[in-house]
């Protein structure tokens, strides 16, 4: 079952015409739903006008100056993510067949993968949830409460790889894995990766050539959601579940050679607060 909103209020929800349409941690049938529904559970979202990487940034601080807590919008991320992940590993048979690989990066888009790696282990999957970075804890408050939430949970196996030699012992065993999932970085990576993110990326590589399905947060590592340029390497992702409104640089043709299929979920973000 999907965890509990904890005491969160937001100020508006996102609808589809005259009829609510449920945020995804408060959304009961969420994961019953195949790819195709995702899709059209979030239409609204997916029909949006897309938007890029500093107008989205925009809308998240304003949604918060509104009274959406920043760790409200994380939870529906990640439930977002989770839905997408178990719909993917049942679409290509691959539900239960091995444990869920989830490569976080220290920020918030990392945390938006710790709190899939939750909702994934309540829906039974064996999860594995790898913090990629030189130190220790996560950065930010959100992300390292969602990683520490994490010991509690039965099914959840925590690994640090803070150099490259880690990610390549990880590696040894990334073919046995049902999904991997790329929750390393987000929105403002220029120029090449460096380590031990590259050698994450890498290792996503090596699993997608062995056949294992990817499964991106919000653009693959790193994509820019403006412009579609491309990091050196890239991920190439078979779904990335994009977050509030489409974004322009996964339109492109670059971005969506290499974001596979999109999903569009809504986190909680007003519509006042695109406004800027």
């Amino acid at each position: 079952m999907p965890a509990p909103r904890q005491g969160v209020t937001r100020p508006g929800t996102e609808t589809a015409g005259d009829v609510p349409s449920p945020l995804p941690s408060e959304d009961a049938t969420l994961f019953e739903l195949t790819l195709d529904g995702l899709t059209q559970r979030w239409v609204r979202a997916t029909d949006s006008a897309p938007i890029g990487a500093e107008a989205m940034r925009g809308a998240d601080r304003r949604a918060q100056a509104m009274g959406v807590s920043s760790h409200w919008l994380m939870e529906n991320a990640g439930c977002a993510v989770a839905a997408a992940v178990k719909a993917l590993a049942v679409q290509t048979d691959r539900w239960a067949r091995g444990p869920i690989l989830i490569l976080c990066g220290p920020g918030n888009n990392g945390g938006d993968g710790f709190v899939a790696a939750r909702y994934l282990s309540r829906q039974g999957a064996r999860v594995v949830a790898v913090l990629v970075g030189t130190e220790g804890q996560p950065l930010g408050k959100d992300a390292v409460r969602n990683w520490d939430r994490l010991a509690a949970e039965e099914h959840v196996e925590r690994i640090h790889t803070p150099v490259p030699r880690d990610v390549a012992i990880l590696a040894q065993g990334v073919d046995k894995a049902g999904v991997v999932v790329d929750a390393l970085l987000g929105t403002g990576v220029q120029g090449p990766l460096r380590d031990p993110i590259r050698s994450a990326v890498e290792l996503i590589g090596r699993a997608r050539m062995a056949g294992i399905p990817i499964l991106s947060v919000d653009t693959p590592t790193a994509v820019d959601l403006t412009s579609g340029d491309l990091s050196d390497p890239v991920v190439r992702a078979h779904v990335t579940v994009t977050f509030h409104r489409p974004k322009t640089g996964l339109l492109t043709r670059r971005g969506s050679a290499v974001a596979g299929r999109v999903l569009v979920a809504p986190i909680g973000i007003p519509q006042g607060a695109d406004r800027g």
